[in-house]
């Protein structure tokens, strides 16, 4: 049996390697394994050459070994009425009287996205994404599709859109920010040299266009426009102030804008970029609540119970570590982004301003009630050191910090109070061939100023990671 065990491995190894290599080269186009690291737009500069129709099939696959200890400072808070539970326990903790921290070491549940790419014509590729796996959704589910157009054969192939235009449409993440060229995405933990997202994470898929236009060697803009809404929507509504009596429910579109200067010279990679992505009045928008997969610091700095008693659940509490803004329904944000690469050093920073609001966001007396906005800023700067042949190892650190008013956080004399994120984290990586990625990193997460009877009272998580990652 052990035998036949080994055989089977290696013919499935075998095979597996034998379709990878059997894969079909496609015109701008990213890819899923390690040659898409730093690799950010598709490059109008393609030297593929179109064959006929097609089809790609790729996915990415990741496993998580975690030792995380988390520890606050549980001020006394009951779950209900009649419940005597302190809510402010948090998730592992049995008995506050010996210890306010737990340890949650174990492997994760293991995420797998399905990709499949096709190239329908000269030009023109299409992208459907899907999730198989994740700690959010662990059923089958279709992240989104979309069409991408960087020749019109149907025109006889004009030169000047060629050389200079790029359409996407369809239902996919807006290009805002370069920080989701880097990012995590369920099982698709290739291009990350770390093993989370930032702290607020700006992630959704919405359903619009966006025009690229890249008029000289290096330098790219892009205008798009989206529903807003992470899923279709028909809805009507009143013109009349809602619930919260200030504005009405709006329908508006999401307004998105970059511009970037990507330019190499000899040794020397330089990129910087700004992204603006912008919504007046919306029901529900999801740019930092979109993630369908979630946090694979799983449970960290989670309550043991809801504020309703409910028991906490990694697929429900999905979002550990990170911090939601909660601005649904009205959301400017402007992210800019600078890279630099010297041979195998690199450096990648990101400055984040986020203005927002939530309907419930109001002040005044009732008959003059105003719609207020709340302020939130992110910094991070991280370094990555790649060496040996083909960038084989890699050793990186980044620090991260997040800080702003959440919403309803109030002190003794009825203000808004701002609170601070900050995490640093240590990380080294193995690529034993393009398509795997063995990565440990070692992770420090601080609260600081959060109220006394907030859950994340003096809150700080810390622990190491090990996370294995197959991408094609």
């Amino acid at each position: 049996m052990k035998s036949r065990l080994i055989l089977s491995v290696m013919v499935l190894i075998f095979c597996a390697n034998w379709a990878i290599a059997q894969q079909p080269s496609l015109q701008y186009y990213r890819g899923w394994n390690k040659n898409a690291i730093n690799v950010f737009e598709p490059s109008k500069n393609d030297s593929v050459e179109y064959t006929g129709f097609k089809m790609r099939i790729g996915g990415s696959f990741t496993q998580d070994f975690q030792s995380i200890k988390h520890e606050n400072s549980p001020t006394y808070v009951a779950v209900s009425g009649t419940n005597a539970t302190n809510r402010n326990l948090l998730y592992g903790v049995i008995k506050a009287e010996d210890s306010t921290s737990a340890t949650l070491a174990g492997f994760n549940l293991a995420m797998a996205n399905l990709n499949f790419d096709f190239q329908i014509a000269d030009g023109i590729r299409v992208s459907l994404e899907n999730y198989m796996s994740t700690r959010h959704h662990s059923e089958f589910w279709v992240k989104g599709g979309y069409i991408q157009i960087d020749k019109l054969p149907m025109l006889g192939n004009p030169k000047w859109f060629e050389k200079y235009l790029r359409v996407k449409i369809g239902h996919f993440q807006p290009n805002f920010g370069d920080m989701q060229f880097r990012r995590t995405d369920g099982g698709n933990a290739m291009f990350n040299p770390f093993v989370e997202n930032y702290i607020i994470d700006a992630f959704s898929t919405e359903i619009g266009g966006e025009v690229y236009v890249f008029p000289v060697d290096g330098f790219m803009a892009m205008v798009g426009m989206t529903s807003g809404f992470i899923n279709g929507n028909v809805e009507n509504y009143s013109d009349e102030v809602n619930a919260s009596g200030a504005v009405a429910t709006k329908k508006s579109p999401s307004i998105t804008a970059k511009v970037a200067y990507d330019k190499t010279f000899n040794d020397l990679r330089f990129r910087l970029s700004a992204s603006l992505y912008n919504n007046s009045n919306i029901q529900r928008n999801t740019l930092y609540a979109g993630d369908r997969t979630g946090s694979h610091y799983f449970l960290a700095m989670e309550p043991a119970l809801q504020t309703n008693g409910t028991a906490t659940a990694a697929s429900a509490q999905f979002t550990s570590g990170r911090f939601n803004p909660d601005v649904p329904n009205r959301v400017q944000a402007i992210m800019i982004n600078p890279f630099v690469k010297f041979k195998g050093l690199e450096v990648f920073g990101s400055y984040e301003i986020i203005n927002g609001s939530n309907y419930a966001d109001v002040s005044g007396p009732v008959e003059r009630r105003v719609w207020e906005k709340r302020n939130f800023t992110q910094y991070s700067v991280e370094g990555v050191y790649r060496f040996l042949a083909n960038e084989q190892l890699y050793v990186g650190a980044r620090y991260v910090a997040a800080k702003g008013e959440p919403r309803g956080m109030l002190d003794a004399n009825n203000n808004q109070i701002e609170v601070t994120i900050d995490r640093l984290a240590f990380a080294a990586g193995w690529f034993p061939t393009k398509n795997l990625l063995l990565k440990g990193e070692y992770v420090l997460q601080n609260y600081t100023d959060f109220p006394t009877t907030d859950y994340r009272n003096e809150g700080k998580f810390s622990g190491f990671m090990i996370e294995a990652v197959i991408g094609f």
